[in-house]
């Protein structure tokens, strides 16, 4: 059962991307512009936590 459902919610998802794409590029570009930013700021601060465990937590 639970696996139906996963696959209903992908499915769902994948349409529901498709639909924005088709009936509005630019907003789907300035979802995926927002999507990348976040990824790029999480990374950024992972990337600050490490040095900061690195230089000993000070």
């Amino acid at each position: 059962m639970a696996v139906n459902a996963k696959k209903i919610a992908v499915y769902a998802l994948v349409v529901f991307v498709l639909y924005v794409i088709i009936t509005d590029p630019r907003k789907a570009a300035d979802y995926v512009q927002i999507a990348f930013e976040g990824i790029s700021n999480a990374a950024s601060a992972i990337g600050d936590f490490m040095t900061w465990v690195a230089d000993g937590a000070k």
